[in-house]
């Protein structure tokens, strides 16, 4: 593995693979002496784990990392479990035969150079992030439907904005560019951390206050439909900006079936997926939130977004939990 991801890094003029080692002591060693941009890390290694071994550099010497891991409900799990300690992403083993092992990887180890010194800030600040509460205690949901979207970075993000949420929550549905064996162990892992009830969307689901609804990855897009009575569609189609399920798809569902009574959010993220979709919201009355380039571990969806004029409001990421419930406040009992 070490001599495959080599091979294909090493492939790109503009990456130096400076150094390897085989376990988290020669990995040690080999910082120190060569103070690498970005590390790419095994979750399974001798001695210690990559986990572990994350959450060490995390610690002590925050740096882009990218997690290698199969893409197993196993190893899904301990993916979660590296992104929520601040990995700035993970890539899936290849498997016998594949025709492109390691599809991907040049691109994210590029973006994770270029985000070093906001990895180090976000580290800095994830305690705090992770503890947040609610101070809105007295939260009453109203008409409102909240619709977000996320990709790199976004596992953080999104602990830290339903961290800031009441069980009663605004019913809220979530597009994560993730894989497919991802979502129901993102969902399950959302649901144990935050206050209100996170499931992983199906077709046809009631959307309901205190309820959050997470994408599954695959081949459908999550959509709003209905009209008084609001549901969860999965739809089977192309991919949107190269994502299925993608951000564009689900906010131009919620700007045509909920117009001002909605609140689009767009998190820290590579590309441009959700940027039309949310000024489509915003053109239709609906408030947008987008987060803010300090606070992004990639500040690429929101950049596109804010560019066009699709964000009405940039905030720092351990604001947004707590604006949308304000919004959502503010507009409760609104009309399309």
């Amino acid at each position: 593995m070490r001599s495959m991801i080599s091979s294909v890094l090493g492939s790109d003029a503009a990456i130096d693979v400076i150094g390897t080692a085989g376990d988290a002591s020669q990995a040690r060693t080999a910082i120190k002496q060569l103070n690498p941009d970005v590390i790419t890390l095994d979750i399974e290694m001798p001695n210690m784990n990559g986990l572990e071994f994350l959450e060490k550099i995390m610690r002590l010497r925050p740096m882009p990392v990218i997690m290698v891991s199969t893409l197993t409900s196993k190893g899904a799990e301990a993916s979660l479990a590296a992104l929520e300690l601040g990995a700035f992403d993970c890539v899936g083993k290849p498997g016998a035969g594949d025709p492109q092992p390691f599809a991907g990887l040049v691109e994210k180890v590029k973006q994770a150079g270029q985000s070093k010194s906001r990895i180090a800030a976000a580290a800095a600040s994830a305690p705090a992030r992770l503890n947040g509460t609610s101070v809105i205690e007295d939260y009453r949901p109203g008409a409102s439907t909240v619709a977000i979207g996320a990709s790199t970075g976004g596992v953080e993000a999104l602990i830290t904005v339903l961290s800031n949420y009441p069980k009663n929550c605004p019913p809220t549905l979530i597009t994560q560019h993730m894989p497919e064996a991802f979502t129901s162990s993102f969902a399950a892992r959302l649901n144990r951390l935050c206050k209100p009830d996170v499931e992983e969307a199906s077709d046809g689901a009631p959307i309901l206050p205190g309820k959050v609804y997470v994408a599954p990855g695959g081949d459908r897009h999550l959509e709003v439909v209905g009209g008084t009575s609001l549901r969860c569609r999965l739809r089977e189609a192309e991919t949107v900006n190269g994502h299925r399920p993608s951000v564009d798809v689900l906010f131009n569902s919620v700007a045509a079936r909920c117009g001002r009574r909605a609140v689009g959010v767009i998190l820290t993220g590579m590309g441009r997926d959700g940027a039309a979709g949310l000024l489509q919201m915003r053109q239709e009355g609906a408030a947008t939130i987008g987060q803010n380039e300090s606070s992004s571990v990639v500040y690429g969806m929101p950049r596109s977004a804010f560019e066009i004029g699709a964000v009405e409001n940039q905030l720092p990421l351990r604001k947004i939990g707590e604006e949308i419930l304000k919004v959502t406040l503010s507009r409760k009992g609104g009309t399309n």
